[in-house]
């Protein structure tokens, strides 16, 4: 792995440790700012909304900016936003907080993933997006369940504190190991051309199955500290080692979609997708039982980055020659369905339908996606088409 990606995939964990850490001190956040769990969940759907609104707006933006001037001011904002979240005094603060970092989430991964693949020949592409998403499952493994212990042990502000110097680490990462011209081009696209890249059926369908497969995962994940503790009845200190497994599970299925992509990319997709409709009818049936509970979460985790490499990578592929708009929308397609997720799920809670039926949503949601790919796929095999090429890198 090249230095640059190794910067880039510090900063990925760090955005991606303080965007699901939450989900492992949910209950503790409620509690100490005076809602219910539900209304908690509301800090997840708001996260993402401003992944998915503000990130595009600001990628757009400061898109004449110099790429490491951008990806470093975006790890600034960051730890100025971490130290400020473990400071909030109350729940709608915090949520304004939470909303303000989110939006440079957004706008940091929509450009390092353009970086990333300019970093590599064209066939390593897949993993070049692998190494990426990897920063958000070693959060997993590694950043979530330590936050997760560190809110049981001394308080959720504690692990907003550690988040803060996450983001310092990985500002400095940034600043050592991207080179100066990272990210420039010859050529800039204009906007007409990188709206027009949005029409093509192999991007448009991509961010679709993106909406499905956050549904399929976020609606349960939102919830899974409760779930596990209420459904399937794991002592408290037993939950950060389940999340650890998780993570450990999306940590391989990043990889393994990684060479998927680069060999046999909507086949696999496919198969993946139907799988995971098929593991989270496992998890509904298995809930109240712990260790095939346990079980079923590894296999989850690892289908979901599984199958989130594949999908980036189509669409990187289709508008290689006008990126930007493109890829400032892959965090906002995958945050949209987190938000959707996490206020389906509130509404399934507040509905009375409880924690076990949070999977079901979810399996119906992969259902979708396995149609809308296999359609696309049919749709593009007949159209005999090749996706465009790159635009040319200084």
């Amino acid at each position: 792995m090249s230095l640059p990606l190794i910067a880039l995939f510090i900063a990925a964990f760090a955005f991606g440790t303080t965007e699901f850490v939450i989900a492992g001190v949910l209950p503790q956040v409620a509690q100490g700012l005076g809602v219910s769990v539900p209304t908690s969940g509301y800090l997840v759907s708001g996260y993402a909304c401003g992944i998915a609104i503000g990130g595009p707006l600001l990628a757009l933006a400061t898109k004449s900016l110099p790429r490491k001037t951008l990806l470093i001011g975006l790890a600034v904002a960051f730890t100025i936003g971490q130290a400020a979240c473990a400071l909030a005094p109350d729940f709608t603060s915090m949520l304004l907080l939470r909303i303000a970092v989110a939006v440079a989430h957004g706008a940091y991964f929509g450009v390092a993933m353009v970086v990333a693949v300019g970093l590599v020949p064209e066939e390593k592409r897949g993993m070049a997006v692998a190494v990426i998403l990897s920063g958000l499952t070693v959060s997993n493994v590694i950043g979530v369940p330590a936050g997760t212990a560190i809110g049981n042990i001394w308080g959720w502000r504690a692990t907003f504190w550690v988040m803060c110097a996450l983001g310092v680490a990985a500002t400095l990462a940034m600043a050592v190991l991207l080179p100066r011209t990272t990210g420039h081009q010859t050529r800039s696209a204009s906007f007409a051309s990188e709206v027009r890249a949005l029409a093509r059926q192999q991007v448009w369908t991509s961010l679709v199955l993106m909406l499905m497969l956050m549904l399929g995962q976020f609606c349960l994940f939102t919830y899974i500290t409760p779930t596990l503790l209420e459904v399937t009845g794991l002592d408290e200190n037993l939950v950060p080692w389940v999340l650890l497994l998780n993570g450990v599970g999306a940590t391989l299925g990043v990889f393994l979609g990684g060479k998927l992509s680069d060999w046999k990319l909507m086949p696999s997709l496919i198969t993946m997708l139907a799988l995971q409709a098929v593991t989270l009818a496992v998890i509904y049936a298995v809930s109240p039982y712990p260790v095939p509970m346990v079980l079923a979460i590894i296999v989850w985790g690892g289908l979901n980055f599984s199958i989130g490499t594949p999908i980036q990578t189509r669409i990187l592929a289709w508008t290689a020659d006008a990126s930007g708009l493109a890829a400032s929308l892959i965090p906002s397609g995958f945050n949209i369905g987190i938000a959707l997720a996490a206020s389906l799920g509130a509404a399934m809670l507040n509905a009375g339908y409880g924690y076990r039926s949070l999977p079901v949503a979810g399996a119906l949601a992969m259902l979708v996606a396995v149609i809308v790919a296999v359609a696309s796929h049919i749709w593009e095999r007949r159209a005999d088409v090749r996706p465009p090429l790159p635009a040319a890198a200084k």
